[in-house]
């Protein structure tokens, strides 16, 4: 473990922690848990700001800006319509350097394959939604994981937001509270609101972070993991393959609260492959 980032660290080994824990009220009471106390710098560094289908490359400048105002550095571009620009740069206004890091990938899927957590931002309401939070929830939920988890706040277009297939694709779903009577916040200016509430939250005094588990899996394997799932549920014919497109979502949002581990992944898709194996054998 990196020495920088750790102020401090305790083994909890029954009731009372061994050691003094650098922040007043704090009371722990899982045991066979190592928790740590991480900078915020380093909580930031594992988080990625995901701009799906950026039309103006001002806006890309503008979100720069705004990441490194909040001490964010990790920026990642699917399909921008104009990227590099000169624009850009100019609205960046001296954070070319997240600029000159930004990642472009050609789907959502790629951009966050190695994420244990993803939160899509969405102002509309849907039918059967994920879970839905907070800018300040979703800094709270974050600091609560294991500091190695890669994490990602994924932003839609400038008029229509994201997809319904790209928000299956978050595990949480996130609305920034504003006047039911005029939702127009620009794409800067949301990013804005979410960046301070990691940076205030991070940077109030040392962030507890139990690692006493495994981080979760990535976004990668747990899409692997729906994939064969749904393979198996229309192989039984427990869902009809056009027309169970609700039912789908439901499922994910039941494994979506779960923060699935990388051994639970294993486990549900060995269940599913003697599933499938038992079908064949009974053929």
């Amino acid at each position: 473990m990196n020495a920088n980032r750790v102020h401090s660290e305790t083994r909890i080994t029954g009731k009372e922690p061994v050691g003094v824990l650098p922040r007043k009220g704090l009371r722990i009471t899982n045991s066979d848990k190592l928790v740590v106390f991480i900078t915020g710098r380093h909580l930031l560094s594992n988080i990625r700001i995901v701009l799906v289908g950026a039309t103006h490359p001002g806006n890309i400048g503008a979100v720069a800006r705004a990441m490194k105002n909040m001490g964010l550095t990790r920026l990642v571009l699917v399909e921008p319509k104009r990227f590099p620009s000169a624009d850009a740069t100019s609205r960046a206004a001296g954070a070319d350097d997240i600029l000159c890091r930004a990642v472009l990938c050609g789907s959502l899927e790629e951009a966050i394959a190695d994420c244990g957590i993803v939160v899509g931002t969405s102002a509309r309401p849907r039918t059967i939604a994920s879970p839905v939070i907070s800018p300040r929830e979703c800094a709270r939920l974050v600091a609560g994981l294991h500091p190695d988890t890669q994490k990602a706040v994924v932003f839609g277009r400038e008029h229509s937001g994201l997809t319904n297939a790209e928000l299956d694709l978050c595990g949480y779903w996130m609305t920034i509270p504003c006047n039911p009577d005029f939702r127009s916040l620009n794409l800067a200016a949301a990013v804005q609101v979410v960046g301070y509430e990691f940076f205030t939250t991070f940077h109030a005094g040392p962030v507890c972070a139990a690692i006493g588990k495994d981080p979760p899996a990535s976004s990668a394997r747990v899409e692997s993991f729906y994939k064969h799932l749904y393979e198996v549920m229309v192989s039984v014919g427990f869902i009809h393959p056009d027309k169970s497109r609700s039912v789908m979502r439901r499922i994910r949002r039941i494994f979506n609260r779960a923060h699935l581990e990388n051994r639970e992944i294993d486990i549900l898709r060995g269940l599913l492959s003697a599933v499938q194996e038992s079908k064949i054998r009974s053929v």
